[in-house]
């Protein structure tokens, strides 16, 4: 039994390398190499369907038949870029975004509403929506945030793991910088989700004193079951149920469990049965992480993620509670703040 729809909430499948690839990014850094590396970069990427790569966790042809399937896609942009360097590798893929919406368009189609994403499902094709994780991406600006909302962009990671313009990331302890908190409210003017996976603590809490509407984790799990300072403790998840915002499950290992033993579904279901003692059951949501972590075997491409909902109604959820989790509070979400 499949889903009536699954709403995926994040994956780095846009601006994951290939193996090929990985050495020319690292080698960026290297002036000597850096020019000939970023033509060779830029080249492959425009020429790369990455969404559509076999033996990913995500890939539009692997999508099971059956199934309303809509991917939140990604820009990631690595720490220790320098504005300018953000803004580049921002529009070089973000115009890949584009390129491949059209060359794919058999399969896929770019949503900005969440009538949109229900028209793509009537259709046959998968939903995407754009997003960006790292908010470097804004490169210090505030009228950056109507750039990104005219590319379609509709959620923004505010960190990455380290520092930027808005923030830190949970590798230190900063709180939003002053430009942050600006940045917040022009974002939620512009009708961007605020997305705080990677946020650190002293910064989410900042951000309950900055945001007035509904924000998001995309992908993160429960800090009472896997100790990971990325994920939520109860307090954030609380008061995030209580402000009706958002949750993705994390599939990453190491924020499924602690420990030596590799993390499996049973380490999953752990952290939906705490989310929802914690009454989250109406802001519960997936944010699978693809092919940006190490993922348990059992999650690790399109068809055993659909697997997924059998396996939670098998353990006891009712449908109407995994309806909720897999695609209905997304939606109902999206269509309050996605306008």
């Amino acid at each position: 039994m499949y889903p009536y729809a699954l709403i995926d909430l994040h994956c780095d499948t846009l601006t994951a390398l290939t193996p090929e690839d990985a050495p020319l990014l690292s080698s960026l850094r290297d002036p000597a190499q850096r020019d000939k590396a970023v033509r060779i970069f830029a080249q492959r990427v425009q020429n790369t369907n990455t969404l559509d790569l076999p033996g990913r966790h995500f890939s539009l042809s692997a999508v099971s038949k059956g199934v309303n399937w809509c991917q939140f896609c990604a820009i990631f942009i690595p720490d220790g870029l320098s504005q300018e360097e953000a803004v580049a590798y921002y529009d070089l893929h973000q115009r890949n975004f584009v390129r491949q919406m059209e060359a794919l368009s058999e399969k896929v189609l770019p949503c900005r509403t969440a009538g949109e994403i229900e028209a793509a499902w009537a259709a046959g094709r998968t939903a995407t929506v754009l997003t960006v994780e790292n908010g470097s991406a804004l490169a210090g600006r505030l009228d950056r945030v109507e750039t990104l909302a005219r590319d379609g962009v509709r959620m923004l990671t505010l960190t990455w793991n380290g520092e930027n313009e808005l923030g830190s990331g949970h590798v230190t302890d900063h709180g939003l910088s002053d430009f942050g908190r600006e940045a917040v409210r022009e974002l939620e003017r512009a009708g961007i989700i605020l997305d705080v996976s990677h946020l650190n603590d002293r910064g989410f809490d900042d951000l309950l004193e900055t945001a007035t509407k509904p924000f998001a984790a995309s992908h993160s799990n429960a800090r009472s079951v896997c100790g990971h300072r990325r994920n939520l403790t109860d307090e954030q998840i609380g008061e995030m149920a209580r402000r009706g915002c958002l949750i993705g499950l994390n599939f990453c290992r190491n924020f499924l469990r602690t420990g030596q033993r590799p993390a499996v579904l049973e380490d999953l279901w752990r952290h939906v049965e705490h989310f929802l003692e914690l009454g989250a059951e109406r802001c519960l949501a997936l944010g699978s992480d693809a092919d940006g972590a190490d993922i348990p075997q059992d999650l690790d491409c399109p068809e055993k993620f659909a697997r997924l909902y059998q396996y939670v109604l098998e353990r006891g959820l009712t449908p109407t509670v995994a309806d909720r989790i897999f695609w209905k509070n997304s939606l109902d979400f999206f269509k309050s703040r996605l306008l």
